[in-house]
């Protein structure tokens, strides 16, 4: 395994409270992950997770009880329950507390989050369409001065961001298909990615992100008794299973639940490394690190088993990644 790849903890939103989240990127941090990442949701996919606090409340206490770790939003949607201006004064005062350590990931979106401020639910190529147009706007406020905008999805008027970071947050966009990867090749810093496919890293660096980072993401479940962790990766992350043209319209939970009813418990194994066998879980990362990611987040399953997968990842599965 080169030796760049860098591995993340995530801060799963919808499975821990927003107090046990900070407790637990602290934990991250001391075991020696790379960089952290943060989802931001307004439900959980599945009722079992239980949780959805306001992720970016929750990142700003991060940034204050760490000290080193990259602290990173896998993802935003800044398009429809955010405003792009609104976005920009939250990411940039994000990068004053985390004094360097924040970058902004972005995203078309799901409608699970997004439908919330019933304003409907786009389809997929007006979804790419606002995206593009929220990352100019977010950058042009992020050079300072005055923005006015007026488009064919948002308008600004008279927007200024009076705290500004001596270096803007590096933007990164995530992809699953051709036009999200064109999009990120020609406006990103950084590609993300929840599939380990080499064909949406080669065409990120067609459209312009050769050399720029690519952050890959991947769900485990440590537990001593791999049964438990089948059952509760089967319980909590069987929504993963499905493709993301499913997973982006679906409404809420009972949704979720309903499409993954005939989901099996080894099928979940399957695609989710289960147990406490270091290897196992390695032989899950290789196919994003022969991808090209350059960074990989791996998601614990089960907010209540954070602190012995983090020791165990501390004493453990780290080394065993860094070793290849």
């Amino acid at each position: 395994m080169p030796q760049s790849v860098r591995f993340g903890y995530t801060m799963m939103t919808e499975q821990a409270g927003p107090r046990d989240l900070v407790d637990h990127v602290v934990a991250a941090e001391r075991a020696g992950f790379d960089f952290s990442v943060t989802s931001d949701h307004y439900f959980p996919w599945l009722a079992e997770q239980g949780h959805s606090p306001y992720a970016w409340s929750v990142l700003g206490a991060a940034a204050q009880a760490t000290s080193t770790i990259p602290l990173m939003t896998y993802v935003t949607c800044p398009t429809v329950r955010y405003h792009p201006a609104v976005v920009a004064q939250k990411a940039a005062t994000m990068q004053l507390l985390s004094e360097g350590r924040f970058r902004l990931g972005l995203g078309s979106g799901e409608n699970l989050n997004e439908h919330v401020v019933g304003t409907g639910w786009p389809a997929p190529a007006t979804r790419l369409a606002m995206l593009s147009e929220a990352i100019d706007i977010i950058r042009a406020l992020f050079a300072g001065g005055d923005v006015t905008h007026h488009g064919e999805h948002y308008d600004v008027e008279n927007a200024r961001l009076w705290d500004l970071p001596a270096e803007p947050p590096p933007i990164g966009v995530a992809v699953s298909g051709p036009l999200s990867c064109r999009l990120a090749g020609e406006q990103a810093d950084l590609v993300i990615a929840t599939e380990p496919r080499p064909e949406l890293l080669d065409a990120f660096d067609r459209h312009g992100g050769a050399g720029k980072p690519r952050v890959g993401q991947l769900p485990v479940c440590y537990d001593p008794d791999r049964d438990a962790a089948v059952a509760r990766a089967h319980e909590q992350f069987r929504w993963a299973l499905n493709a993301w043209s499913v997973n982006s319209e679906l409404r809420g939970p009972k949704g979720f639940a309903a499409v993954t009813a005939d989901t099996g418990p080894e099928q979940v194994a399957g695609t989710i490394p289960c147990g406490d066998d270091p290897q196992e879980f390695v032989r899950a990362v290789r196919p994003f690190v022969d991808a090209g990611y350059s960074e990989i987040a791996l998601v614990q399953v089960g907010g209540d088993h954070q602190y012995a997968f983090l020791d165990w990842a501390r004493d453990t599965l780290l080394p065993a990644l860094r070793a290849l």
